[in-house]
């Protein structure tokens, strides 16, 4: 700021006080030509009413005969070098940012339908559905009858009305119900009733449990075409039914055979289906 020659020439006395320039001096005011005390800090003109903000050029005036305070020093600006950084040559400094949101798009979460069927011991019916393609899970269990909560031994007494069944869950993209219904009557002899080779019991009988008036229609073509075909030596004997609430079987029962490094059990080749196998291992406990 440049400070006239004629307020130089007023000044009482000068000051360096952390970098300003403090005086006290004289100085006519610019509206009514009267000489006022003043001590600032900075120099400049000052008019009568004027406030220390509307005075341009004075940081701070004081028009009693105390000298003006200066203003706080500026903090030091933060330097960008450091002891080992030679002079003149300012250090990398890299600003911390956040990191952006993955714009990678995520693979949308495939929407299951569920399918349940019961077509004897459910091992080896578990095992052949989850080699399925597009069946993202199955689980063995217990459904279609009128006890709650039962256990294995509960239904192997044949007085639940429960079937051993196994629900499987399936991408309708990539697998439809009617191929799965295709596959359950491949996978067991759909003719023998309350049966399936040597487990005997209506716990083991051929049922199809549907979950939408679709898939009882789908279920209900396939075993009408099936019948028809003359496939079977015997009448179809599959009950098809609304699914029930399905009751989850003991741990040791979930992937019976994979625990135990089997493939199968019990169940005829898919080809020879429609009659039990000529040789059958003893039924299972």
């Amino acid at each position: 700021m440049k400070i006239s020659s004629t307020v130089l020439g007023m000044i009482g006395g000068v000051a360096i006080l952390g970098g300003f320039v403090a005086f006290r001096a004289a100085v006519p005011c610019s509206s009514c030509g009267v000489s006022k005390a003043i001590s600032a800090v900075f120099g400049g003109s000052a008019a009568c009413g004027d406030s220390p903000e509307q005075s341009v050029g004075i940081v701070a005036v004081g028009l009693d005969d105390k000298p003006a305070t200066p203003p706080a020093a500026a903090p030091a600006p933060v330097s960008t070098t450091d002891s080992k950084t030679p002079p003149g040559e300012a250090k990398d400094m890299k600003p911390t940012t956040t990191e952006p949101a993955s714009t990678v798009p995520q693979k949308p979460i495939a929407k299951t339908e569920s399918a349940m069927f019961g077509a004897g011991c459910f091992w080896g019916v578990e095992a052949r559905f989850r080699k399925v393609p597009g069946v993202v899970d199955a689980a063995v269990g217990y459904s279609g009858g009128k006890t709650k909560n039962p256990t294995y031994k509960d239904v192997c007494t044949d007085t639940t009305g429960h079937a051993e069944v196994v629900k499987v869950d399936f991408d309708p993209a990539k697998v439809t119900y009617a191929h799965l219904v295709e596959t359950f009557f491949k996978l067991h002899d759909p003719t023998q009733l309350n049966r399936q080779g040597p487990d005997y019991g209506s716990q083991y009988r051929s049922a199809i449990f549907f979950y939408s008036p679709e898939q009882e229609k789908t279920a209900r073509e396939i075993r009408d075409r099936l019948e028809k075909s003359g496939k079977y030596k015997r009448p179809i004997v599959t009950q098809i039914e609304r699914a029930a609430e399905f009751y989850r079987a003991e741990e040791y029962h979930q992937q019976y055979l994979f625990k135990r490094g089997m493939d199968s059990c019990h169940l005829p080749p898919e080809d020879e289906a429609e009659e039990p196998a000529a040789t059958k291992p003893a039924a299972k406990p």
